[in-house]
């Protein structure tokens, strides 16, 4: 946690697109960083990004790439650039002694992030990708009750999903949709964020196996739409995911546990800014199912997920800039564990829902 006398984590933002207006406000919000520069590849289009998000004066306005990873007023890169350029940009930043936030999906595959991961390591610097919803205090709430013994028990399985329903436009236009940009599309737009809950849920232990379902739906350059996958563990545990540019709204998580349920209804993007809720039901009888009710839980924040998760993340910068601390393995660790089951249901689409084994990747 951030002290007044704490000199803030100066991040640069490496990106105009969309997602970057809510990691700006985000950086604004978290007491231990600031925007220090703003780039595109056009220097009009950064002042245009940097005047509509209400940047202070003092942030520098670099019209190319390479001007903001050579600026030593920076410590930290936000990169929300579309995919396919990751592993270039995400490697130089990291050449260039950056400290990396990195949108999600994190690469194409698993190999390219594996090269993200490589020049991180190399140059001592903090690699996390952006699931916002990783860094809410419910979630520490959700880890407490799964994987307590005596309410939860044993898990059993988790189905997680998030589906938007898109426009025409966007299925015409959005980089999402186009196999160049963003070609994991719904995958890895909104899979990801299904694949990493069911992940938390199994702590982060691969499943064995891994399937699409049938019925996956692709656009004409073979870009993914709408998908379904199933995942299994060796001692029986599973799970289902969901994730869709073409079904209506949906974010929940429902796990049961051999004493326990959890459902959440919002676990990618809360109902409410300041707080956020869960529900659990425990050992419920086979004769009568409802002998102990859902009991709502609700878990209040000072600032949104996305602010706590750039204060965790300067947090960890911090600490290596001021205290000589090693980057935290963990985020890296993960985000390479998700982008495995998304390179896995991948290839079972490609494979007509063939069984892909994740056994020592």
């Amino acid at each position: 946690m951030a002290t007044v006398t704490d000199t803030p984590i100066r991040i640069g933002v490496m990106g105009c697109a969309e997602i970057a207006r809510t990691v700006s406000r985000a950086i604004d919000l978290a007491p231990n960083a600031t925007i220090a520069a703003v780039a595109s590849r056009s220097l009009e289009k950064a002042k245009t990004f940097a005047t509509a998000n209400g940047y202070k004066q003092s942030v520098k306005i670099h019209g190319s790439y390479e001007s903001i990873l050579e600026d030593p007023e920076v410590d930290a890169l936000y990169i929300p650039l579309p995919t396919s350029l990751h592993v270039e940009w995400a490697v130089r930043a990291a050449e260039s002694g950056k400290h990396i936030l990195l949108e999600k999906p994190v690469a194409m595959n698993v190999a390219e992030f594996d090269k993200i991961v490589a020049a991180c390591e190399k140059n001592g610097v903090q690699m996390m990708d952006g699931t916002m919803w990783a860094h809410h205090p419910r979630t520490a709430k959700l880890k407490e009750f799964l994987f307590d013994s005596d309410r939860f028990g044993q898990l059993k399985n988790i189905h997680s999903c998030f589906s938007l329903a898109v426009d025409e436009d966007f299925l015409k236009n959005d980089i999402r949709v186009k196999p160049n940009l963003d070609g994991l599309g719904a995958l890895g737009d909104l899979g990801w964020y299904a694949i990493r809950a069911a992940l938390f849920a199994n702590n982060f232990e691969l499943p064995k196996i891994v399937a699409a379902s049938p019925g996956t739906v692709v656009n004409e350059a073979g870009v993914i739409l709408s998908c379904g996958a199933s995942l299994s563990w060796e001692d029986g545990r599973t799970a289902s995911i969901y994730c869709s540019f073409l079904a209506n709204v949906g974010m929940e998580i429902s796990a049961v546990g051999t004493n326990g349920t959890l459902c959440v209804q919002d676990f990618v993007i809360p109902f409410e800014e300041t707080h956020a809720t869960f529900t659990t039901c425990l050992k419920s009888g086979f004769n009568d199912p409802w002998v102990s009710r859902p009991t709502e839980h609700s878990v209040k924040t000072e600032i949104p997920q996305e602010a706590c998760m750039v204060r965790e993340f300067a947090r960890l910068v911090g600490e290596i800039k001021n205290k000589g601390a090693e980057p935290d393995g963990f985020w890296p660790n993960i985000s390479r564990k998700t982008q495995l089951v998304v390179d896995a249901i991948k290839e079972s689409v490609e494979k007509n829902c063939q069984q892909i084994s994740l056994s020592g990747r």
